[in-house]
C-alpha cells in the first residue's frame, strides 16, 4: 500500500482497500477475456451457466459471474482437480477426415466418403478392446466462395441446408440464400464408452458452519459462516456471504448469491438479489478504476474487431485483419482501440470529427462512411464506418464508435486499386466523403451501392464491398451495446469522466518518456527522391515536445503523398511504443507534443494529390525517421512490400513482412510486419482455395539483417505462380535507399522484385510498377532487412 502511495501520489490506502483492487482488475482481466472469445463464436454468455473449475475458481466465480452479467455458477464435487479428472474419464475417441469440395446436393459422394472414414475410426477404437462404438458423421458446410466452414451433423439436404444457415446466423449475424452451399470437409468419430461416470457422493451432514471468520465483503468487514461442503445439508440454501471450503479448493459466496447442492454433488451457486449498479469513487480519477476502465475500453474495442473479423466477407478483412476500430469520445478524441492497424489508429479521429462537423443533427441509429484523404481518411481502400452512441435523456451522441477496413477493391485504375504511377486522387478509386450508411437503423443500401459505382472507375467487386461494409456496421453495434453496458453499471457521468481520464494518463506517460529524451534530427532519403526531415525539440521544464516536419520534400506529382493525419498517427504511435506501461494508444499521448506540418509538402497534401503510397511506404519512412532522430532504434524494412493483383473479377492484397531494426540491448526480429502496419497473411489453404494461385516459396531472407552488435532482423522471400491471366501492381520502398543502421551498426538489405515467365525468363521489377502476367508466371519478392546497432 506504501508502494502504490508513493507511485501514484494518492492517499495513502488500507491493505485490504488494495487488495480489493487487484482482485478486481484480475476480475474483470478474466470477464473480457470471456467476452472476447464468446464474441468470436457468436455467443451471448448471460444465458449461460459459468463453469468453474482450478483450486482458486471458487473465490473468483461469484464476482467473474456478475462481471459478464450471468446468474449461475456450476461448481463440480472435483472442481479443484477437474482437469486431471476428467483427463481419466475420457472417452477413448478416433477422428478422421476428408476434404471434399463439392455441392451439397453431391450426398451419395459424400455417404460413401463418409462410411470410409467411420470404418477406420472404428477399427481404431476397437483395436484398444472397446465393443461399445458409437459414431458421429458430420458434414462442415461452406458458402460458395467463402473459406469459413461450419459443422453439422450430417443428414438429409434440407436439414443440413437449414441447420448451417441457423448456425451461420447465429456466428455471423447473417446468411446468404442466393450462395450455393459446398461441402468442405467431412468427419466422422468414432466414440469407444469407458463407463459411467460415477456420480458423486452427497454430503450427509448438519449443514452447520464449523466457524466464523473475518472476510471482506462489499467493500466492508464482516463476519462470515465457513463450512465444509462435505458436511452440507443436500436440502440446505446457504446464502452469501459465506464461504465453503473443499480438499481441493475454496470457494467464496458473495453478497446476494446462494449455494446448494444438487442430486449429482455439483455446488450451483444463484444469483438470488438483484446486482446493484458498481458505484465508482466518483468522478475522481481512482487508480483501481483507472486500470478497470483502461481494460474495459480496450476490450470493447477488442469484441467490436472480433465481430469484423466474424462477420466479413473479403480475405482481406476476414483472414489478413486488415481493420481497425475504436471508441471516441463526444468530441471525437480517441479514446481506446484494439491492438489492430496503427497508421488507422492514430489517423481515424480525424475522419470521427468531419462526420461530427458536417452532420450536427444525427440521430440513433445513424451510421456514416467515408474513405477521403482531405477529409480525416488515409487512402480510398481504407473505408470507416462511423457510427453515433446514444445514452437514455441524452440528446446528443455520449460517445462515438469506428471501424476502418481496408477492402479490397475500391476503383480505381488497376484492380486492388493501388496504381503505381497515379497523379490524380480519381485514378485511384471512388472518393467517399461524408455518406449515410445507415438511416436510423435501415441501412441504405441502393444509395450506398449508387456511390460505389460512380465516378470514372468504380468498384469492381460492390457486393463484397457492401458485404463488408455491414460488417463494419456490425462491429459498431456491438461497440455500442457493450458500452451501453458500462453505462449501465457505473453511470454516464463516471464513464464519460474516466474516458478523459485513460486520456490524462497516457498523457503523464508521455511526459515521463519526454523527461528522458534529447533533441535530435533526421534526414530521411527516399527510393523516389524525396527527403522526410524531422527535428525533435525538447522542453524539459514544461515537459513538453515540438515534432517539426519543416524541410520535408514538397507534395509530389506521384503517390507519395501522406495526409496530413497520417502523420499524427505516426507521431501518437512513435511516441506510445516508448511507454513502458500497458495504455491504450489514445489521444491524450499527443498532448504533450506539438506537430508541426508544412501545408503543401508531402507529408499534407492538397486535393487532388495521390495517395495511395502515402498510408503505406510514407507513414512507414516517417515513422523511421522520428526514431531516427529519437536515436532508439535503428531502421526497419520501413515498407508494407504492398503486393497486389487481380482481374475485374476478383482482386487480392497482400502486405509483406520483413525485418526490424535492431536498438541498444536487443537484436532485431524476422519475417515480421513492423510499425504502421500489424496485418496477418493469409494461410496458404485459403488463398489457394479462394484465387488461381499456388504459393512456391515463402520463407526467411537469411543475412539481409545489417550487421552490428546487434544484427537487424531479416526479411523473407515469396513467390507466387498464377494459374490464370492476372494484372500484378507493387507499391514498395528500399529497393535502392537501404534500412539505416545506427552507431556503426551496418545497413539492411535493400528488397528486390521480380517476375519468372513460363518460358524460363527472368524480369526485374521496379519498387513501383505494374504489369500483365499469363498464367503460369511467377512473381518474386525479397524484402527489405532491417539496420543493425553498433560495431560488430
Amino acid at each position: 500500500a506504501e508502494t502504490v502511495c508513493q507511485e501514484t501520489g494518492e492517499a495513502l490506502r488500507e491493505p485490504e482497500d488494495m487488495a480489493a483492487g487487484f482482485l478486481r482488475i484480475a476480475v474483470d482481466n478474466m470477464a473480457n477475456a470471456i467476452k472476447k472469445i464468446s464474441v468470436q463464436r457468436g455467443h451471448d454468455v448471460t444465458g449461460y451457466t459459468l463453469q468453474c473449475f482450478g483450486g482458486a475458481g471458487g473465490q473468483h466465480a461469484c464476482l467473474v459471474a456478475d462481471a459478464l452479467a450471468m446468474r449461475k455458477v456450476l461448481i463440480h464435487p472435483h472442481a479443484g482437480v477437474l482437469s486431471a479428472y476428467g483427463m481419466g474419464l475420457a472417452e477413448i475417441r478416433a477422428l478422421r477426415e476428408v476434404q471434399m469440395d463439392a455441392p451439397l446436393s453431391d450426398i451419395e459422394a459424400a455417404k460413401t466418403a463418409l462410411d470410409k472414414i467411420a470404418t477406420e475410426a472404428q477399427a481404431e477404437v476397437a483395436g484398444q478392446g472397446i465393443k461399445d462404438i458409437t459414431t458421429e458423421r458430420r458434414a462442415h458446410l461452406r458458402y460458395d466462395g467463402s473459406h469459413q466452414a461450419l459443422d453439422v451433423q450430417f443428414g438429409a439436404i434440407a436439414t443440413m441446408q437449414a441447420d448451417f444457415e441457423a448456425a451461420h446466423q447465429q456466428r455471423f449475424g447473417f446468411h446468404s440464400p442466393e450462395r450455393a452451399i459446398l461441402y468442405d470437409m467431412l468427419s466422422a468419430e468414432a466414440i469407444g464408452q469407458t463407463g459411467q461416470t460415477p456420480a458423486a457422493a452427497l454430503p450427509s451432514g448438519s449443514g452447520k458452519p464449523k466457524a466464523q471468520i473475518r472476510m471482506v465483503a462489499d467493500g466492508d468487514w464482516q463476519d462470515v459462516p465457513l463450512y465444509d461442503r462435505d458436511t452440507l445439508d443436500p436440502a440446505a440454501v446457504v446464502s452469501g456471504p459465506a464461504i465453503i471450503t473443499e480438499s481441493t479448493g475454496t470457494n467464496v459466496i458473495e453478497p446476494g448469491w446462494t449455494a446448494s447442492l444438487d442430486k449429482m454433488g455439483n455446488l450451483i451457486l444463484e444469483r438470488a438479489t438483484a446486482k446493484q449498479r458498481a458505484q465508482a469513487a466518483g468522478t475522481k480519477a481512482d487508480p483501481v478504476l483507472l486500470e478497470v476502465f483502461n481494460n474495459l475500453f480496450m476490450s470493447v474495442a477488442d469484441q467490436m474487431g472480433a465481430t469484423l473479423a466474424n462477420t466479413s466477407w473479403s480475405v482481406n478483412i476476414k483472414e489478413r485483419f486488415d481493420f481497425s476500430c475504436a471508441i471516441f469520445d463526444d468530441q471525437g478524441d480517441l479514446v481506446a482501440n484494439a491492438p489492430h492497424v496503427p497508421v488507422h489508429l492514430g489517423s481515424m479521429s480525424d475522419s470521427v470529427k468531419t462526420i461530427m462537423r458536417l452532420n450536427p443533427d444525427v440521430a440513433p441509429g445513424d451510421a456514416y462512411m467515408l474513405n477521403s484523404p482531405y477529409n480525416g481518411g488515409t487512402h480510398l481502400p481504407d473505408v470507416t464506418v462511423i457510427t453515433p452512441v446514444f445514452a437514455e435523456e441524452v440528446t446528443a451522441p455520449v460517445f462515438w464508435l469506428g471501424s476502418r477496413g481496408h477492402h479490397a477493391d475500391i476503383g480505381g485504375r488497376t484492380p486492388g486499386s493501388a496504381p503505381p504511377d497515379s497523379t490524380h486522387i480519381d485514378q485511384e478509386g471512388v472518393l467517399i466523403d461524408n455518406v449515410k450508411l445507415v438511416d436510423r437503423g435501415v441501412i441504405q443500401e441502393t444509395q450506398a451501392e449508387a456511390v460505389l459505382a460512380s465516378g470514372r472507375y468504380p468498384c469492381r467487386n460492390i457486393p463484397e464491398n457492401m458485404a463488408d461494409l455491414k460488417a463494419q456496421v456490425a462491429a459498431n453495434e456491438t461497440g455500442r451495446q457493450e458500452l451501453l453496458k458500462v453505462v449501465g453499471a457505473y453511470g454516464l457521468d463516471v464513464v464519460r469522466a474516466y474516458m478523459g481520464h485513460v486520456q490524462d494518463n497516457a498523457e503523464e506517460s508521455v511526459r515521463r518518456v519526454i523527461d528522458s529524451l534529447n533533441d535530435g534530427q533526421f534526414s530521411y532519403p527516399m527510393d523516389i527522391g524525396t527527403t522526410i526531415k524531422v527535428k525533435v525539440s525538447v522542453d524539459r521544464e514544461a515537459r513538453e515536445a515540438v515534432i517539426d516536419f519543416t524541410g520535408t520534400s514538397p507534395q509530389n506529382i506521384g503517390n507519395y503523398n501522406a495526409p496530413r493525419s497520417i502523420c499524427d498517427a505516426v507521431v501518437l504511435y512513435v511516441f506510445r511504443t516508448m511507454v513502458g506501461a500497458d495504455i491504450p494508444l489514445n489521444q491524450g499521448c499527443l498532448k504533450p507534443l506539438r506537430i508541426i506540418v508544412p501545408e503543401g509538402s508531402m507529408l499534407n497534401p492538397a486535393y487532388p494529390a495521390a495517395v495511395i503510397a502515402g498510408n503505406t511506404e510514407v507513414s512507414q519512412a516517417t515513422c523511421n525517421a522520428l526514431y531516427g532522430a529519437l536515436q532508439v532504434i535503428a531502421g526497419s524494412q520501413a515498407t508494407m512490400n504492398n503486393f497486389i493483383w487481380g482481374t475485374e473479377e476478383f482482386q487480392n492484397y497482400e502486405t509483406i513482412a520483413g525485418g526490424t531494426g535492431a536498438g541498444p540491448g536487443f537484436n532485431g526480429c524476422d519475417a515480421v510486419q513492423s510499425h504502421m502496419t500489424n496485418t496477418r497473411m493469409t494461410d496458404p489453404e485459403i488463398l489457394e482455395k479462394r484465387f488461381p494461385v499456388r504459393l512456391e516459396e515463402f520463407g526467411i531472407r537469411p543475412s539481409s539483417g545489417g550487421e552490428g552488435q546487434w544484427h537487424g532482423g531479416n526479411g523473407v522471400i515469396r513467390r507466387l505462380q498464377f494459374l490464370t491471366p492476372v494484372t500484378v501492381t507493387t507499391l514498395s520502398s528500399h529497393r535502392i535507399v537501404p534500412p539505416f543502421g545506427v552507431d556503426g551498426g551496418g545497413n539492411g538489405t535493400t528488397g528486390q522484385n521480380w517476375v519468372e515467365l513460363p518460358d524460363g525468363t527472368r524480369r526485374e521489377m521496379q519498387g513501383n510498377d505494374e504489369i500483365d502476367l499469363p498464367a503460369g508466371a511467377v512473381f518474386g519478392m525479397a524484402t527489405p532487412g532491417g539496420g543493425g546497432w553498433g560495431h560488430k
